[in-house]
């Protein structure tokens, strides 16, 4: 307080401020005398645990929204920071309703973005009752109000609601990326746009890692040019790392190459009270049977639910979420569709509605999901959240368990179930980082191309313009803020049809660009100097082509699989998992094995075949472990391995109490780590500073197995195992078959055959892993399928043309035709991009390069141990078949008789008779 007159009154709040000791006091004096009466009625007056009138997010950040400052608001979900983003812009539209003469004018004054459809239609508490509420309050006391009006506009927006729009614009209008992408370019909406002054970027967390996110970026840049004054920009996120990282991307560049526009971070991420634990079914869930394992896990989960109010249980995939459901109901009287239900992205928009209302109602006493429930909708009366298997990051964990306890004050309750060893381990980790307030880092795509080409043609369709001015849009966003003139010489090249033979295959050119003084003068304008450079688009259907064609979510498809030798249909897969595939991969399909051939279009061949699998049914579905949470887990064995050198096994478990476990994981863990140290020694453990190679002669498959435990996620491990097969292949003369797990990659070639891997990973130059990588990527299915997403997103290929809609399966023949001819071409910006795309953003390229230079500087000691049977830590990759319990085939008779031969060779009897260990 400054001195000056209380911004609360006695005649304004039902206590008496001198009383309480109020914090917010000046906050809750900025608001406008009917937005603080109605906060007031809608908050239940002043709320001592705060210290006031507002939660921690709020109290910092309306003030800023109010002086126009951008912000990054990051704080819990159910916190209040969407709320309170809304709060500051709509107290300044009242204000301003309230001192014009006019009114407002009839044009967009905030945007608010969001990554979802559903997310836009579930603005009811944060703006809605707001709005109505203080014109309700304003009206009763007799004071004139104007109507502040908003509305939802996306890709479901029918032509009638979008005219009137034009004659009765929002003043403050929801939408998502791709619909601001085309308002941008419609002739009479963009020049609504001209006024916006605040824009809202909801859940930014989940835009900011993809190239949805970077159209947005550019998107965001594309507004400031066209609006009449600053714009205040406001990012809402649960959980991300790093904060600066992310407020750059939301704000860009006040000028290109320079230095970020200014902004503000609220960072009240752990404001909330977390009550985790990570429980485990058994002690050993080597030994205990399957049906046992399954028994106890429904069983607890039954009781969870039975002691709570509302329930959200997360799997890993949708089978799995569909898989949990139906066990419950089959196996307790107390569950049926009147109050348990599933959600996921595979069932119907109206199915998921519905659910979405009866949790937002708390009718539904269990609802399980995969992923679709981790944003947006308010689920007040959800009071636990449980976990089954690893989420995958910490992030992830934050994001889902944050849907419990969906209010100021309450605590929010999450169990982790394990039901695996080795995501026992890795959810162990993942608490404990979580309580310590870790959160993984968050990785941008930078410099994409087919984003680029997207936004320069519709930038070149909105107007004639000097290109130096495209340039220095696309650098003011944050993404394309090291963008060179090499690449975007290439993009011009390739939306000028600059190359032999494109228009021949129906490749045609998207723009012009000229100097302002040509010989017959054609696009001579007279706004722009002579001499000046312009660019402009070219066709007269243009603005049609980029409108139905524009965004970033590619569209997927099922492919066919036929057997080579009958031409016997078995069955389909998703392409998603064809990523994963390389000739001579076996798989499963129906209940039999397969190995993959090759496919052509949307049909793929194979080969009957007896081999084990390589890779397992669930791997396109379920979500990598994050690079950061992996290099914890390498960290955390390292400090294990300290702990059991220093005492044994005893030590190991008073250590592991330590962390949010429950005592049979304590144990579990502890005895996984007993063993493994038993049979191999400590140099068979992968830590931080040792990446640990075991050797396995399996003579009666006659195969020699590679398990390289580089615990670094799928991601990477993908990229790594390609890059090893790859210099492995030229080494041994032999197919080298290569399976890849969170926690390390199985290379595996005839028992004739050998190679000195250690010999390898030494001689692997850091300059050199993404030549490697890139020609080991020639003539996959990989680099097929993602020439096609980037082929269709740079508009090479239209999905939607003259009224015909090209399925995915057609697109990829087209791109198929096209790959030979644009991979000949010089810097072709749609191959390069392709290229950038599957090794950074897919395969984790420059962590590869990280971990490639410590090996190399010594850093990371490789160590190698020779052995006639997998180590416990190698179990998972041994059986990498196996889907997560929830869904799997019954892989323990093969756990068992590894395990045996561990208990063998160490001189323990097997652990099914033991009693427990003190």
């Amino acid at each position: 307080m400054d001195g000056s007159e209380p911004p609360v009154s006695a005649e304004e709040v039902p206590f008496d401020p001198d009383a309480v000791e109020i914090e917010d006091a000046d906050v809750f004096g900025l608001l406008e005398p009917a937005v603080r009466e109605w906060w007031l009625g809608a908050f239940g007056e002043y709320v001592p645990e705060n210290g006031g009138f507002f939660t921690p997010p709020q109290r910092d950040a309306i003030p800023k929204i109010h002086e126009g400052t951008n912000t990054l608001i990051c704080a819990p979900t159910g916190s209040g920071k969407t709320l309170a983003s809304f709060t500051g812009i709509i107290n300044e539209l009242f204000r301003r309703e309230q001192e014009s003469r006019d009114g407002l004018d009839n044009s967009v004054y905030c945007l608010y973005v969001s990554p979802l459809k559903s997310l836009a239609n579930d603005i009811h508490r944060n703006l809605e009752l707001p709005l109505d509420g203080i014109t309700s309050i304003i009206e009763e006391r007799g004071a004139d109000v104007g109507e502040i009006r908003h509305a939802i506009r996306h890709g479901d927006t029918d032509s009638s609601t979008r005219q009137k729009m034009l004659d009765e614009t929002p003043h403050i209008l929801n939408t998502t990326p791709e619909t601001l992408a085309i308002l941008l370019n419609s002739p009479k909406f963009r020049e609504k746009l001209r006024t916006v002054e605040y824009v809202i970027v909801d859940e930014i967390h989940s835009l900011a890692a993809g190239k949805r996110g970077t159209h947005l970026s550019v998107g965001l840049e594309r507004l400031e040019a066209l609006a009449d004054g600053g714009i205040t920009r406001i990012g809402c996120s649960a959980t991300i790392e790093p904060l600066s990282r992310v407020a750059e991307f939301l704000v860009g560049r006040e000028e290109p190459r320079g230095e970020p526009r200014p902004y503000e971070i609220v960072d009240a991420r752990f404001a909330r009270e977390f009550d985790l634990e990570l429980e485990c079914p058994a002690d050993d869930l080597i030994h205990t049977s399957r049906e046992v394992v399954q028994d106890r896990f429904y069983r607890t989960l039954h009781e969870h639910v039975q002691t709570h109010t509302n329930t959200l249980v997360f799997t890993n995939t949708r089978s799995g979420a569909e898989r949990v459901l139906h066990e419950l109901r089959e196996r307790f009287d107390d569950y049926d569709e009147d109050n348990s239900a599933c959600h996921h992205g595979s069932l119907s928009k109206d199915v998921r509605h519905r659910v979405e209302e009866r949790l937002k109602a708390g009718d539904l006493d269990v609802v399980t999901s995969s992923t679709s429930l981790e944003l947006g909708i308010d689920m007040p009366h959800v009071d636990l959240v449980v976990q089954v298997g690893s989420p995958k990051s910490v992030a992830a964990l934050l994001q889902r368990v944050g849907r419990a306890g969906h209010r100021v004050g309450q605590t929010v309750t999450g169990r982790v179930i394990a039901l695996d060893r080795d995501e026992l381990l890795e959810c162990a980790v993942m608490l404990k980082k979580a309580e310590e307030g870790f959160v993984d880092s968050v990785s941008i795509p930078e410099n994409a191309q087919d984003v680029a080409a997207q936004h320069v043609y519709g930038m070149a369709i909105a107007e004639v313009r000097p290109e130096r001015e495209v340039r220095a849009i696309l650098r003011r966003a944050y993404p394309y803020r090291n963008y060179s003139e090499a690449e975007y010489e290439s993009l011009v090249r390739y939306l000028t049809a600059d190359y032999a033979g494109m228009e021949d295959r129906n490749v045609y050119a998207k723009v012009w660009r000229d100097e302002n003084d040509p010989p017959d003068g054609e696009y001579h304008y007279d706004d722009f100097p002579v001499g000046e450079p312009l660019i402009g688009k070219r066709g007269r259907l243009a603005r049609v082509i980029y409108m139905t064609n524009v965004g970033t979510i590619p569209d997927s498809f099922s492919c066919d699989v036929f057997t080579r030798s009958s031409d016997e249909w078995v069955g389909q897969l998703d392409e998603n998992y064809l990523d994963t595939l390389e000739k001579g991969d076996v798989f499963v399909l129906g209940g039999d094995r397969f190995e993959y051939r090759y496919r052509r279009g949307s049909k793929v061949y194979v080969d009957r075949t007896s081999a084990r699998p390589t890779v397992p049914s669930w791997y396109s579905e379920r979500l990598p472990l994050s690079y950061d949470l992996g290099r914890e887990i390498l960290a955390f064995q390292r400090d294990l391995l300290d702990h059991y050198e220093a005492g044994g096994p005893p030590r190991v478990r008073a250590w592991l109490r330590e962390f949010p476990l429950d005592d049979h994981s304590v144990r579990a863990i502890s005895r996984l780590f007993d063993h493994q140290l038993r049979y191999a020694g400590p140099e068979s453990v992968s830590t931080d500073g040792r990446l640990s190679i075991e050797v396995v002669r399996d003579r009666e498959e006659y195969e020699r197995h590679y398990y390289v435990h580089s615990g670094y996620g799928r991601k990477f491990n993908d990229g790594f195992s390609r890059l090893l097969a790859y210099r492995c292949a030229q080494e041994a003369t032999a197919n080298v078959r290569v399976a890849v797990a969170d926690n390390g990659v199985v290379l595996s070639m005839p028992l004739n055959r050998k190679v000195d891997l250690e010999a390898i990973l030494a001689d692997l130059d850091p300059d050199d892993v993404r030549a490697d990588l890139r020609r080991a990527l020639s003539g996959t299915d990989l680099l097929q399928r993602y020439f096609r997403i980037n082929a269709t997103r740079s508009l090479m290929i239209l999905k939607r043309y003259k009224g015909y809609e090209k399925s995915a399966s057609e697109q990829q023949v087209s791109s198929e035709m096209l790959l030979g001819f644009a991979e000949d071409l010089d810097d072709f910006a749609v191959i390069e991009e392709t290229y950038r795309e599957i090794l950074a953003d897919k395969l984790n390229v420059a962590e590869i390069e990280d971990v490639v230079e410590a090996i190399d500087a010594g850093e990371i000691d490789v160590e190698r141990t020779l052995l006639d049977s997998p180590t416990p830590r190698a179990f998972g990759l041994a059986t990498l078949s196996a889907s997560d319990v929830v869904l799997a085939e019954d892989e323990s008779a093969a756990l068992r008789a590894f395990h045996e031969r561990v208990l063998e060779e160490i001189g323990e009897e097997s652990l099914s008779g033991l009693a427990a260990e003190d």
